[in-house]
């Protein structure tokens, strides 16, 4: 059974973290990609937005796809994006598909993001 995707975001002067929880996939994906888009359009101020993946339980494909177009999203914007707390899945998912080093500001390499591996 599918987790309802679940988004809040903490904003500080120059820094936007979004916190995802539940499924990101193809029945939720564009939710991320308006919530980051929305949030950035309000806050023009922002050089780095921090998706934390604490409460991810599942990802697919389109949530792939959904992390690369906020990517081009934060870079039209010019502002870094990290991927703090990945899941197991989610590392498998970036090292598989080459885009790690794409989606990440760097610095960020390390298996679980800046908070270590879970």
């Amino acid at each position: 059974m599918a987790t309802q995707l679940r988004l809040t975001s903490d904003r500080h002067p120059t820094a936007l973290t979004v916190h995802i929880a539940g499924d990101l996939d193809y029945s939720t994906c564009d939710e991320l990609v308006d919530f980051v888009t929305g949030r950035l359009d309000t806050a023009p101020g922002v050089r780095e937005v921090r998706l934390n993946f604490r409460g991810l339980t599942h990802i697919d494909s389109s949530g792939l796809t959904a992390l690369l177009a906020v990517r081009r999203r934060t870079g039209a914007a010019r502002a870094l994006l990290r991927l703090d707390e990945r899941s197991t899945e989610l590392n498998r998912m970036l090292h598989l598909t080459n885009t790690l080093e794409h989606l990440t500001a760097p610095g960020d390499e390390a298996p679980g993001g800046d908070a270590g591996p879970r």
